[in-house]
């Protein structure tokens, strides 16, 4: 039997999740004034979408209203994702990061940038970033247990990335609707 309202909190939402296509990354119960605040973060393959996160609260809020474990003092709601810079805990964390940038803190120690290659249940390959931009990247086996800590990286500019050419977007959206009205 779960012991602290938090285990007892995911126990009743973890089926829920699994129901709804999701996976029960966190839940969180904190204080916020005379309130208790409830959080709650879902994830799926491909992400979650607004109807997803909205549909999912409303499921947990019926569920909470119908059992006894928020009791009777007020509590406020959120539902969401793990956001951008998600840690990597989970084998399922690091295949939905394959193509990203993470930060990694090694058991010894030391620390790491790297690109997820690839993933499976035991570790993950990655592209080892050069220190201060000297060098070539280079792959590396990472096991999931040689790893302390690790999270996902945002990248707002990624160099092997083409750069998107709006204005040849809009000239081909521009065409197309000049060849309906033809």
């Amino acid at each position: 039997m779960s012991t602290t309202p938090t285990d007892r909190l995911r126990a009743l939402l973890e089926p829920l999740a699994a129901e709804a296509g999701l996976d029960l990354e966190e839940v969180r119960v904190t204080q916020a004034g005379s309130r208790r605040q409830v959080q709650v973060d879902v994830d799926a393959d491909g992400g979650v979408d607004l109807d997803a996160v909205a549909e999912f609260s409303r499921l947990v809020s019926e569920a909470l209203d119908e059992s006894d474990l928020m009791g009777a003092a007020p509590y406020l709601l959120e539902v969401g994702s793990p956001g951008a810079e998600r840690p990597l805990s989970e084998p399922r964390h690091w295949r939905r990061a394959v193509g990203r940038l993470a930060a990694v803190k090694l058991v010894d120690g030391a620390e790491l940038t790297a690109r997820v290659l690839e993933s499976d249940e035991d570790g993950a390959l990655v592209e080892v970033q050069p220190v201060k931009g000297r060098g070539r990247p280079k792959e590396r086996r990472l096991e999931f247990a040689e790893v302390a800590r690790a999270r996902v990286q945002v990248e707002f500019n990624r160099k092997d990335e083409e750069p998107v050419d709006a204005a040849a977007d809009i000239a081909d959206v521009d065409a197309d609707e000049e060849e309906e009205e033809a």
